[in-house]
């Protein structure tokens, strides 16, 4: 069956995916028309419905498997599809984890890496924090996307962005023995977790009410002061005021949402390999829909910058 990636620009398209996206708007002319994003397991492609009907929109809600066909273009330097024409299909003759992105891991064989990384968190007030939030939040984080866009926005990206970033902690801190290895991992494990509470969903993913009002940062932290108040461990000692710096300064910057800029050895490499591994994802997907010789379409995250694919 054919797949999103498989089309070059200029090629029509015949193909079958889910809807990821589908907001019903106004054009400028009067007339409402879908604004429609389609995934299947090798990426993502945007598409309009013109003409569209209130009966349409219910008709192609997210979630939606289709038969989609019509010609991949270039609008603004970013790929999308001409519709010709677009038709749901039954949910009972598709297989719907087909169509959905999810991390290139299993989540059982990412769920024992991580058994065994905690081993690494000497600490004991560290060791028991993260347990105790990862057991609290087992199953969103294994199932959540890393962000609503840009980076590990698929099914397990949270999940596989963290042990991405855990990969690289063991090796730096076995290359530079300064570094507090169980400080690094145990802030590493801990930085992004709030995200099972800022974001919802698994196909269409937004930001929650407790999200957009608090932040992914403000809510890891305020549990990691639950998680020590029920296991009776010393906020005030320095181990745990440490441990919460390191998820108030991950983001490097006090414009990019940290309350702190980093003040640790470990919180300022806790901030450059979330950078690195987000980084190398968003390049990476872009660099899959681009062909040898090309520069990929503009990248949001990366400062609206396209990249070489050689």
């Amino acid at each position: 069956m054919p797949k999103i990636i498989d089309y070059k620009n200029g090629e029509q398209m015949s193909l079958e995916a889910i809807i990821k996206k589908s907001d019903y708007r106004l054009a400028k002319n009067g007339k409402n028309f879908l604004s429609l994003v389609f995934e299947d397991k090798s990426g993502q492609i945007p598409g309009k419905f013109w003409d569209a009907s209130e009966d349409d929109a219910k008709r192609f809600r997210v979630g939606t498997v289709v038969q989609l066909d019509g010609k991949r273009d270039v609008y603004q330097g970013k790929p999308q599809v001409i519709i010709n024409h677009l038709g749901p299909l039954d949910p009972n003759t598709v297989d719907m984890s087909q169509f959905i992105q999810t991390a290139p891991i299993k989540r059982a064989d990412m769920e024992n890496e991580f058994e065994d990384i905690f081993l690494e968190i000497t600490n004991g007030a560290w060791n028991r924090v993260v347990r105790y939030l990862f057991k609290k939040y087992h199953n969103q984080f294994f199932t959540s996307a890393a962000a609503k866009v840009n980076h590990h926005d698929f099914q397990g990206g949270l999940a596989f962005h963290t042990l991405s970033m855990v990969h690289l902690a063991e090796k730096i801190a076995d290359q530079y023995p300064q570094i507090d290895k169980a400080l690094l991992i145990a802030g590493t494990c801990l930085h992004d977790l709030g995200k099972t509470i800022e974001l919802s969903g698994t196909l269409d993913v937004e930001y929650t009410f407790e999200g957009n009002m608090l932040g992914h940062i403000t809510i890891i932290d305020e549990e990691i002061v639950k998680a020590a108040q029920e296991l009776k461990i010393d906020l005030d000692s320095q181990d745990m005021v440490m441990l919460r710096h390191m998820v108030l300064s991950h983001h490097g910057l006090l414009e990019y949402g940290s309350p702190e800029r980093p003040k640790l050895l470990e919180a300022e490499v806790l901030h450059d390999i979330d950078v690195l591994d987000a980084s190398i994802n968003m390049i990476s997907k872009a660099l899959d829909k681009t062909e040898e010789g090309k520069f990929s379409e503009r990248i949001f995250g990366m400062d609206n910058r396209a990249f070489y694919k050689h």
